[in-house]
């Protein structure tokens, strides 16, 4: 059973009828007693690093959270802010993350002449896979997904980044460390390629 992570924050219903519609067992996890069932977890997210790690930490989710990933290792898929918050801290607030991974969440330098980005990063862009199975299963180098960020994922350790995307610079758009694992863009907006890949992390 896939449990997605209800603390107020992300797209959940969006997730859970991609699965429906996979025919693949879903369920929203709203406490503590129900997260402790789950085989694996989503964490999504969405709008400021603070907002959701406050909207978590006050959900009498966390510490089950910890548990499960940590203790029990079940598999788990951050989205979007739901990445970010892996990270020890985010350049967005004050909170901390939740640390699973050894970086930090920094801001996009939109005045930096290497970057000239236009923020936040909005819309479809292509994800270069560093793993051609895993999460990126049948979908490769030609699957385009969609972002909505101003900030994104610096890890410590470069073995921890499962794909690339380029944004007036290179950056790290799917990362992963034991059973966690984090994307940066919504697959639940991402058409076929991210029915996919939510269907490849149901399966691994």
């Amino acid at each position: 059973m896939i449990s997605i992570v209800d603390y107020g924050v992300g797209n959940i219903q969006a997730i859970a009828n991609i699965y429906k519609r996979l025919n693949i067992p879903v369920r929203r996890a709203r406490t503590a007693e129900e997260l402790a069932e789950a085989e694996r977890v989503i964490l999504p997210g969405v709008g400021s690093f603070d907002w959701a790690m406050g909207r978590l930490n006050k959900s009498g989710m966390r510490a089950a959270l910890d548990d499960v990933v940590l203790s029990k290792g079940r598999l788990l898929l951050g989205i979007c802010v739901g990445m970010q918050m892996i990270a020890r801290r985010s350049d967005e607030g004050s909170l901390e993350g939740l640390g699973w991974i050894d970086a930090e969440v920094r801001k996009f330098d939109a005045a930096a002449p290497s970057q000239r980005a236009h923020l936040p990063h909005m819309g479809w862009n292509d994800v270069e896979p560093r793993c051609p199975g895993c999460l990126f299963k049948d979908i490769g180098a030609t699957g385009r997904f969609y972002f909505l960020h101003s900030y994104y994922f610096a890890p410590k350790e470069q073995s921890t980044i499962l794909g690339v995307t380029d944004y007036g610079g290179s950056f790290a758009s799917c990362v992963h460390s034991g059973n966690i694992y984090g994307v940066q863009f919504h697959p639940e907006k991402s058409h076929q390629w991210g029915i996919q890949l939510l269907k490849n992390f149901a399966e691994m």
